[in-house]
Parts: structure tokens; C-alpha cells; sequence
């Protein structure tokens, strides 16, 4: 049975997910960047909370953990490193699995911008809740941990299928696009930054995106391919990706 999906905006950029397993009726959010958000949401929805799925522990992400479970009853999964805020109910970390009613996520370490980052990959659905390891057109900063980590953790990723939805957790593509138009020329990424941009003009989101329109315009996906652009030329695959992050840490457009 499918997995019904319903994103809102929530805080200042942040995209809220609740996730409902079609077959059972039960339904956790991804992450609780908002709590209030998050319960006004459920109750228009008519939706019982019985999961919480962390992806990792900064606040934006597990700071609402505590007033959604003392509301809902709901129980708590995530990586290790979210018990830096607030205990959890259960660790998981790669290879491990989630079973929401019928639904199997399997956990897909995604480790660089925290050190236990993780993401959900729902294969029966093709979907992948991944938190702030790969944005559309963007990858999360590098707060916690390197350049080597993260681009595993992105081709983990990248090696989803293509029509892979993709839900990251906040609303950057336009940032994102505006820095890729400066270190990439390619027409299929002009395209889809024109059509970003437009979408945007409108007030629409930009989420989800698919794995497959990240790996031909994403240019942190495409970093090796842009090595000599960016003054990496002959350098391994990480070290092209750590000099595009690091570009991107420096844009001012």
C-alpha cells in the first residue's frame, strides 16, 4: 500500500513531513522542527502520531520531539547523536530498519554535516526523507563532519533510483541555484534555475526533487566533473566536492 506524504512550511524555511502508512493508518512526522506546527497539522489531518524519525540532532530538526510525543504518545527513532537534546526511544543508524505499519524504511548513513546524520529510503514508494545531507541543487554545510565523509554520504544517496522523490527540510533551491549558475554553465542546469526561480516568483515549493535531477544539475553531485572549473583539477572525487562546498560557504549571491 502506498505512503501518503503531506509537507508544510513551518519556521523560517523548514518543511515539515507527516507520513502515513496507507495500509494501518499509522503515521510519524520526520523530524520536529516545529512542534505546534506539527499538532496543528495532525489535527486538520485527523492523523494518530505513532513514530517520530529523526535524522539528526540539531534543533530546527529534534527540538519539538518532547511536546510532540507528550501530545501524541508517539515513540522516538533516530541516530545516537539527537540524545545531545533528548533521549530517544530507539537508536538506529545505517543498515538498521523502520518499520512504520507495512511500510520498511530502510536507514541510510548520511553522515558530514553531523557526524550520524541519516536518511529514510522507503524503496516500495520511492521515497528518501533525507534531512540536511542533500538539498535541491545544495548539500548541507559541513558543521561536524569532513569533505570525504560527506561525498560517501552523498553517492549513498546517488545511488538511489533515479525517480527516487527526494524530501530535504528546507526551502534553499533558489540560493542554490543562483551559486550553481557560478560554477556551472550547463544548459539543463540553466533550465531548471529559470524554472526554480519562477516557481519561487509564485510562491511554490521546490520539494521534492528526484535523485535523477540531482545527479545531471546538482553541483555538488557533479563536483568531479567540475574540478577544473573550480581549481580541483586531478584532485579525487572528495577533494573536487570540498572545494565546491567551500565555494558555496564563501557565495555572496
Amino acid at each position: 500500500m502506498p505512503l501518503d506524504v503531506h509537507q508544510f512550511p513551518c519556521l523560517s524555511d523548514n518543511y515539515g513531513f507527516l507520513i502515513r502508512d496507507r495500509a494501518t493508518g499509522l503515521a510519524a512526522c520526520i523530524d520536529t522542527p516545529d512542534a505546534k506546527a506539527i499538532l496543528a497539522e495532525l489535527g486538520k489531518l485527523g492523523w494518530k502520531l505513532s513514530l517520530i524519525l529523526n535524522t539528526h540532532w540539531h534543533p530546527d530538526h529534534a527540538g519539538g520531539n518532547a511536546e510532540v510525543a507528550a501530545a501524541t504518545g508517539a515513540s522516538s527513532v533516530g541516530p545516537a547523536e539527537v540524545e545531545r537534546l533528548i533521549p530517544v526511544d530507539r537508536k538506529v543508524g545505517g543498515g538498521d530498519t523502520v518499520m512504520l505499519g507495512e511500510t520498511r524504511f530502510d536507514v541510510i548513513d548520511s553522515g558530514g554535516h553531523t557526524l550520524q546524520h541519516i536518511a529514510y529510503h522507503d524503496a516500495a514508494d520511492h521515497v528518501a526523507f533525507v534531512g540536511d545531507t542533500l538539498f535541491a541543487l545544495g548539500c548541507g554545510r559541513l558543521f561536524e563532519g569532513d569533505a570525504e565523509q560527506m561525498w560517501a554520504s552523498l553517492q549513498r544517496l546517488a545511488a538511489l533510483p533515479d525517480d527516487t522523490r527526494v524530501y530535504c527540510a528546507h526551502e534553499y533551491t533558489a540560493s542554490n541555484a543562483r551559486f550553481a549558475l557560478s560554477v556551472d554553465d550547463d544548459p539543463a542546469l540553466k533550465a531548471r534555475a529559470d524554472a526554480v526561480f519562477a516557481a519561487r516568483e509564485r510562491g511554490e515549493a521546490t520539494v521534492p526533487t528526484t535523485i535523477g535531477a540531482e545527479k545531471a544539475t546538482n553541483p555538488f553531485l557533479r563536483a568531479p566533473l567540475l574540478a577544473a572549473r573550480v581549481g580541483a583539477a586531478g584532485r579525487a572525487a572528495h577533494e573536487a566536492f570540498g572545494t565546491v562546498r567551500a565555494a558555496k560557504d564563501n557565495f555572496k549571491g
